[in-house]
Parts: structure tokens; C-alpha cells; sequence
């Protein structure tokens, strides 16, 4: 495979979506111009079926690497999942299955295809689940693992430190953690480790045992998190079910882009699209003039990432459903529409044409005041959410509706 050292993708590469590289950019920009291939890797925990737009940033960076002839690795934390990682953690993560976990990963591959070309023929993606070498490891390879760390180094972690303040408790099998995802450059043998700034301590734990095991320095890429520049909350979150999912369908993925704030927008243009950096600069500037509408730009925005995912036919489409929906105030015409007996409870019905994903969701949009009956082009609020279904509209939450007959 020939390695392309073109000096522009190069500098690309290395600034766009990037906090820090360690230990330098500079290191890293002297390896890439002298065409020597190098292994780089991304890892997920299989902790839930859908991933975000916060890992799509990632493949994003991970395939300008495999775009330059590298060799890239997207890993599976199919085991690491069963333990779960407590970065940003207050409390001890539920400690999932295996089955839990391999159900989680079946989209995966599909859902990630649209930004980092798995199958081309020319550099393929290498995709490896760390079940197949941590699951082996015997007591004494964890013991001898666990010997290059001490506990105040792990206790030095912000959610550790907190939890003691808070007389919350940490359980041992937590600070194997980043000693698993440590081992996985030592297995993997890599270069390059792609993360974002909330798994600098995980994957500067794989540097460490890199050099002990291997005598090999591994360079940290740490990319951007997508993280409101005002209330700096996290955008996306697998484990919170928040943020924009990419098993979204194409009108729920153009309507939770919409819904984002007006102060997200630069950011999910720079990390989450293929825009021009220059015309993202262009667009701040817009953004900035008090004449422009944040609304136009955030439709170019959901446009842009809805047509990545599921295609420039079904981004109209959305768009359209939208202009529709909420900028006419009027009714789609294309409802989903739904035969039910009158004896059966609405929120059954919801969840078996998936509208909603649980009792729960249901319960809190009813208590909101975000589900509706819609009567003579009135909308009539739902309070109660044990009802019977009745024939009729319903418009659920901001962007969903279904039609009972």
C-alpha cells in the first residue's frame, strides 16, 4: 500500500477535530511525511446498540488515516463492556452480559460504515473484539498487569476523587479498567491511539505498559468533544441516551439536530461533517451577524449530516417533513398509520410501532405536556398516560406522529 504524505491532508489530519497528540504533534507530523506506515486504532465499549455522533468524529479521523494508506484497527470492547469504564462516572457502572453485549454490537459496523470505509479493497479496516485476548488472560497475567500502577495513581482520577468526597464507594474490579484498555495496545502492538479527552488517562495507561512490555512509544491523537461551549454538558452520551444517534431514522436524526442550541452549531459542522474548514470559519461568521437566522444555518447543518447517514434523497426528504411539520404548522401528510382495537391501551400501541422505546419515555412525555391528541387541526394535551387508544392523530414529543384507525 502505498503511503500518501501529501504535506495539506497531513496538516488536516493533525488539527482538524484535535485537542492535544502526545507526546507532540510535531513527532507525529515527521513520522506521516516519511511514509512509513503505522498502526492506529479506535475503541468503543459495546455498552449500548446505537453510537453517536461523538464516535462518528472519531472514524471520521481514524479514516484520514486509512485515506493516507495506514493501517487502522477499530476495535470492539466487548469485554471491557462487562466491567464498564468509569470515566465521568459518579457511581459504579452496571455490569452487563455477555449476550448483553454481543447484542449490542450487531448494527455497530453498519452504523459506523458511512465514515470510515470498512471494506475497501485496497486498505480495509481491521475489526477486533478484546474478548478474544483479555478473556485468556490467567490471574497471573492480570497480577503482573496490575504491578505497574499504583492506587494513588488511580485515585487520581477526577470521578474517584469525588465519589470519596462523597463517601461513595469503589469497587477494585473498576481500576482494572484502564489497564485493559492499556493491555489492548500491547496486543494490538500500535502506534497511534485515537480518543477523546475523557480517555486520556486510559489510553495514556496503554502507553505506559507499550514502553514496559514493548519498549515502543505510542502516540495519544486526542480528539474534540462535542460539548456545549456554554454549559460545557456533553452533547452525546451512549450511556445516558442522549444526543444524536446514528440508528436514527432520517426524520428523527434532521429533527434532534434541529433541536440542538444555536451555540452548537460551529463545532457539529467542524466534527461532525465534511464541510471545509474554511467554510466553517465562514459560517461562525455568519453566525456572528446579528441578521442572520441560526435557524438557516442549522438546517444546512442537519442537512448535511442527515445526507452522511442515509443519503442525499433522504435528507430532502426530511427536510422537507420538517419545513412541513414545524415551520408550517401543519400536519405531515405522511403519517404512519395504524389498525388497533379500541379496548387497547395507547401507550401499547406506541411501543409496538416503536413511536416510543418504553413505559418510562412514555410516562415523562406525557408529564411534559409532549403528547397530543390532535382534533380539528387542535392540539388537545395528553394527561393521563394509561388511556385507551381512540381513533385519530397523535403527535409524540416534537417530530413524531402516528395515525390510529
Amino acid at each position: 500500500m502505498k503511503i500518501d504524505t501529501n504535506p495539506d491532508k497531513i496538516e488536516t489530519l493533525l488539527s482538524r477535530s484535535v485537542v492535544e497528540i502526545l507526546p507532540s504533534k510535531e513527532v507525529l507530523r515527521e513520522v506521516l511525511l516519511s511514509g512509513k506506515q503505522i498502526k492506529i486504532y479506535i475503541g468503543a465499549d459495546a455498552t449500548g446498540t446505537a453510537l453517536h455522533l461523538g464516535h462518528a468524529t472519531n472514524y471520521m479521523v481514524l479514516e484520514r488515516f486509512r485515506e493516507l494508506g495506514h493501517k487502522v484497527v477499530l476495535l470492539v470492547g466487548d469485554f471491557t463492556a462487562q466491567i464498564g469504564d468509569p470515566t465521568d462516572k459518579t457511581a459504579t457502572r452496571v455490569q452487563l452480559t455477555r449476550e448483553q453485549v454481543m447484542e449490542n454490537t450487531k448494527t455497530w459496523l453498519q452504523q459506523i460504515n458511512p465514515v470510515l470505509d470498512i471494506n475497501n479493497k485496497e486498505n480495509p479496516v481491521e475489526v477486533v473484539y478484546n474478548h478474544d485476548w483479555l478473556a485468556k488472560m490467567t490471574f497471573e497475567d492480570v497480577v503482573n498487569l496490575a504491578s505497574n500502577f499504583t492506587v494513588q495513581q488511580m485515585l487520581e482520577r477526577d470521578m474517584f476523587e469525588k465519589r470519596i468526597a462523597e463517601n461513595k464507594p469503589i469497587y477494585v474490579h473498576e481500576f482494572f479498567y484502564p489497564l485493559m484498555q492499556g493491555y489492548d495496545s500491547v496486543h494490538l502492538d500500535v502506534d497511534v491511539e485515537i480518543c477523546g479527552n475523557d480517555q486520556k488517562f486510559n489510553a495514556l495507561a496503554g502507553r505506559t505498559l507499550l514502553k514496559r512490555y514493548k519498549n515502543k512509544e505510542k502516540f495519544v491523537f486526542i480528539t474534540t468533544l462535542l460539548e456545549n461551549p456554554i454549559t460545557k454538558e456533553k452533547m452525546m452520551s451512549k450511556s445516558l441516551g442522549t444526543g444524536v444517534f446514528l440508528d436514527a431514522t432520517n426524520i428523527d436524526m434532521y429533527g434532534k439536530l434541529m433541536s440542538q442550541p444555536d451555540e452548537n452549531i460551529p463545532q457539529l459542522f467542524m466534527d461532525c461533517t465534511f464541510v471545509s474548514e474554511k467554510e466553517v470559519e465562514e459560517i461562525k461568521k455568519q453566525l456572528a451577524d446579528k441578521n442572520t437566522n441560526p435557524r438557516d444555518i442549522k438546517m444546512k447543518l442537519a442537512f448535511e449530516i442527515t445526507k452522511i447517514y442515509h443519503g442525499e434523497g433522504k435528507a430532502v426528504e426530511a427536510q422537507n417533513y420538517f419545513t412541513t411539520a414545524f415551520q408550517k404548522k401543519e400536519t405531515p401528510d405522511d403519517i404512519q398509520e395504524v389498525k388497533t382495537e379500541t379496548k387497547d391501551f395507547l401507550v401499547d400501541v406506541l411501543l409496538k410501532q416503536e413511536i416510543v422505546v418504553s413505559k418510562s419515555e412514555w410516562r415523562r412525555l406525557v408529564e411534559e405536556g409532549a403528547a397530543k391528541f390532535i382534533k380539528d387541526d387542535e392540539e388537545e394535551k395528553i394527561n393521563e398516560p394509561l388511556i385507551k387508544a381512540k381513533p385519530g392523530i397523535y403527535k409524540i414529543g416534537k417530530r413524531r406522529y402516528i395515525k390510529i384507525v
